[in-house]
């Protein structure tokens, strides 16, 4: 079974981050980056796939050369190779651009499925899986919380809402975005760290692959939310003032 994951880096969750100027991004000097947590699920999920099916697993990521980085990882924790889709300024993209570059920087691998985790920690979208399945072509199911492959077929656990969970079955090839937690990704061990130094990382420049870069989509700003606080006091006859209560938590703090 040959298996794409696709590997974010994303800013270190104790990273300080401070804005640009205009709004548009971080600052990225001095701060550390990571793996995306939900991508290290998935990148587990497609080793132990590896290790009981046999084949082979591809690390994918997106972005300047630190995300090599990332790659370089997959690669100390069991991954073959590596595909590099170089941009430095990826973070601009939206969802739909990035699925459009990432499909066409792997449609010539024939992958039998591509794991991606369910969305980032930086952005948050969660769509770049589902576009990617939609422009390769490809079935796909979302919030996988079990895979069993079988005779070129895929059983699987997804996760819904109120604890509830639903199985559903795809053929090969098929796309899926996996749950955070769906099992306990491995460590690389030192014997792996020394291994993925002789590793392949092939790398694609994102302009050489026709992508339009045209938007769908524009982050106006970013920000830190700033702490406030406020005290109001609320006078009259208890009926009044469990009233204007009400208002205020249905409108204001919006918890109702």
């Amino acid at each position: 079974m040959k298996i794409g994951v696709c590997v974010k880096q994303v800013p270190a969750k104790d990273a300080p981050l401070a804005i640009i100027e205009g709004g548009g991004w971080i600052r990225e000097t001095d701060i550390g980056f990571e793996t995306n947590e939900p991508d290290g699920f998935a990148l587990e999920e497609a080793l132990r796939l590896k290790e009981k099916h046999g084949g082979e697993v591809v690390a994918i990521s997106m972005g300047p050369e630190r995300a090599k980085q990332t790659i370089k990882e997959a690669l100390a924790k069991g991954a073959e190779r590596g595909i590099h889709v170089a941009d430095n300024e990826f973070y601009k993209l939206d969802p739909l651009t990035a699925a459009r570059s990432l499909a066409a920087a792997i449609q010539n691998e024939n992958f039998d499925l591509i794991l991606t985790g369910l969305q980032s920690d930086d952005q948050g979208f969660g769509q770049t899986g589902v576009l990617l399945a939609e422009l390769l072509g490809r079935p796909h199911a979302t919030i996988i919380m079990q895979i069993e492959a079988t005779d070129g077929r895929l059983k699987l656990k997804r996760e819904l809402e109120a604890g509830w969970f639903q199985w559903v079955e795809l053929p090969l090839p098929a796309v899926l975005t996996v749950q955070s937690g769906i099992n306990k990704p491995r460590y690389a061990t030192l014997k792996g760290i020394m291994a993925a130094k002789k590793k392949e990382i092939t790398t694609v420049d994102r302009a050489s692959l026709g992508v339009s870069d045209a938007r769908t989509q524009h982050v106006e700003r970013i920000y830190v939310p700033q702490k406030t606080k406020k005290t109001e006091f609320l006078t009259g006859q208890p009926k009044e003032i469990a009233a204007k209560l009400i208002e205020k938590l249905k409108h204001e703090a919006r918890v109702l």
